[in-house]
């Protein structure tokens, strides 16, 4: 089940980049884009955590899609360290153009599957989402979280 999610999701993800590379978006991009346009104006660490993505792979993100001119990152509310990404008028434009390229993807993904069968597809993967989130809290209760990427390469 685990390998058929993966394999999924890695193609559900490149069917996407094909589509976006068109508009010079990366899928790292697109995430952080999606997150900006529903609540601009996050910090890193707050972009960090909605996309369940360490910080200095968004930082980095943040960098490139400045240098495109998608954003903007300044300091708000006093703080000199913290800085907040707001998208430009750039960034805002790109949403009309991206999300039909994401709903493409999704369409073409599910060609050939009932109303019924994607219903019952989106239903089972929300179980298993809520299964595996569920699993890893109660790890940590136990004391056990998921190693550093570094920890286990060095093996």
């Amino acid at each position: 089940m685990a390998r058929l999610i993966r394999l999924a999701a890695r193609s559900f993800n490149r069917s996407l980049q094909i589509r976006l590379s068109v508009h010079n978006v990366t899928f790292s991009h697109w995430i952080f884009l999606r997150i900006l346009w529903q609540e601009d104006g996050l910090s890193q660490r707050a972009l960090s955590e909605r996309a369940h993505l360490k910080e200095p792979t968004t930082h980095t993100a943040l960098l490139r899609m400045e240098e495109l001119g998608y954003l903007e990152r300044r300091n708000v509310e006093g703080n000199k360290r913290r800085q907040h990404a707001f998208l430009t008028p750039e960034g805002w434009a790109l949403r009309d153009k991206l999300v039909p390229l994401a709903i493409e993807a999704n369409e073409v993904a599910v060609e050939g599957l009932s109303l019924q069968t994607q219903q019952v597809l989106r239903d089972a993967l929300g179980v298993i989402i809520d299964n595996l989130a569920r699993d890893e809290i109660e790890a940590a209760e136990r004391g056990l979280r998921v190693p550093p990427t570094r920890a286990t390469s060095a093996v």
